[in-house]
């Protein structure tokens, strides 16, 4: 079966069953040698979303979802802006199970920008994967300083809403 890795918004189960479905599972993942940024520029200035980079001897905690399908990583690719926003691997993720090969969506090239913060709305979305990270990196998501107080227009512009999880 097909695995998809979340380390961003889509940690939050119930956004990831909104936008394709079910799943058959979903596991703590680690994907290692890589770091979680905010440098994915977003449509809103100053905003990010976010992005993993290489970075020997980090990682990455995550929700490695198995799939139902291999078409439910194509039904992700419009919500991740797949290819022209995020650029979609296969890379190997570390789970208690053992190695799994999984989508990840990294930022594409030329997409990326320094000083960004992501949305709070956002950020609540990752906070939401804390059954699937370990408590030292939930706490350090936690501190991630976050924009506060955006528009509901501002908020569909980012993709997020208050009132739903998709």
């Amino acid at each position: 079966m097909p695995y998809y890795f979340a380390y961003g918004s889509n940690m939050n189960v119930a956004r990831v069953a909104a936008r394709i479905g079910a799943t058959r599972r979903t596991l703590a993942g680690v994907l290692r040698d890589y770091r979680l940024t905010f440098d994915k520029a977003s449509r809103v200035p100053g905003i990010a979303h976010a992005n993993v980079v290489v970075t020997p001897g980090s990682r990455v905690e995550g929700a490695l979802f198995e799939l139902m399908s291999p078409a439910q990583i194509e039904a992700m690719d419009p919500f991740e802006g797949h290819p022209h926003e995020y650029l979609r691997r296969r890379l190997p993720i570390h789970t208690a199970e053992g190695l799994r090969d999984a989508w990840v969506y990294l930022a594409a090239p030329g997409t990326t920008a320094e000083r960004l913060r992501p949305a709070r709305e956002y950020l609540e979305h990752l906070l939401a994967g804390e059954p699937f990270l370990s408590p030292d990196y939930h706490a350090e998501l936690a501190r991630v300083e976050a924009v506060a107080d955006l528009d509901e227009m501002t908020l569909a512009q980012l993709g997020l809403s208050r009132h739903s999880p998709r």
